[in-house]
């Protein structure tokens, strides 16, 4: 049991800094408990709602989901779990890609800025930290919306999920890094500031901008490293981690040329001999 307050999150102090005339997205709303932000905002979308801008959060998410279906579930009030909605309709869908990527960059640079805290970008979609940069600190998903061209991205940052509470043994939280600051408030304004700053530029500049490659590289662990891409559909492809493309994709050295992977679990291989 965590020993950490996990006070509620306050709706209208993030309505009142987020929206209105000087804030960077248009409504703001926190449910108590559901399966999914991410499914919820695709329903209302599928509903015909406008959902761009438009932000849900949730104190606990029964089933949630990670990539390839997987279910993620965490105690009430100990993450922040969030889906954003993010119009796309003037960025080709080649730079698409580039969104999830820029989401990690946004969550990272939060971070940093709140708790001193440097972690890693693991690709495609996850952020990592601790020991080695090997704890899943966040996860992220995005899903294309039906019928309007709009991208729902999910976030799920561990706040103050102890070891014992977490689903998966690779988790691991702010408090778990040591974190002075864990009021969910101050995260949620902090992330979905800097995320509204990384999908202006990102739709400003039709997908990655320099600025945003440069970023991702900096924080990247993936980028340099010995890997392993285990790839929907039982193939698996082994070697250097060489660049991120112009559509987001991982492009992989084997050594005998190149492979460029759209989608796959990625794992750091430590050198041999």
């Amino acid at each position: 049991m965590s020993l950490v307050p996990r006070p509620p999150l306050d709706v209208t102090a993030l309505r009142s800094g987020l929206t209105g005339p000087n804030g960077p997205w248009r409504a703001v709303d926190v449910v108590e408990d559901t399966g999914s932000t991410n499914a919820d905002l695709l329903a209302r979308a599928a509903a015909g709602e406008d959902i761009a801008d438009a932000v849900l959060l949730a104190e606990h998410q029964t089933a949630g989901r990670g990539r390839h279906g997987r279910h993620w579930s965490a105690p009430a009030r100990s993450q922040l779990s969030l889906s954003v909605g993010v119009a796309a309709g003037t960025v080709p869908t080649s730079g698409w890609g580039w969104l999830t990527l820029a989401t990690g960059v946004a969550v990272a640079d939060a971070v940093a800025e709140v708790s001193g805290l440097q972690v890693g970008l693991k690709w495609p979609n996850d952020v990592i930290a601790g020991p080695d940069k090997q704890g899943k600190l966040a996860g992220i998903l995005a899903e294309v919306a039906a019928p309007k061209q709009v991208i729902v991205v999910g976030l799920g940052l561990n706040v103050t999920m102890t070891a014992e509470e977490a689903p998966d043994p690779a988790a691991v939280s702010l408090a778990m890094l040591g974190a002075t600051v864990v009021d969910r408030n101050l995260w949620a304004d902090k992330v979905l500031r800097h995320l509204a700053t990384r999908v202006a530029a990102w739709r400003a500049a039709g997908g990655a901008d320099d600025a945003l490659v440069s970023a991702y590289r900096r924080h990247s662990c993936t980028l340099g490293a010995q890997v392993r891409a285990d790839i929907p559909g039982g193939q698996r492809v082994e070697g250097v981690a060489e660049a991120i493309d112009d559509t987001g994709r991982l492009v992989i050295n084997t050594g005998d040329g190149t492979v460029t992977v759209s989608a796959g679990d990625v794992t750091r291989l430590r050198p041999t001999g």
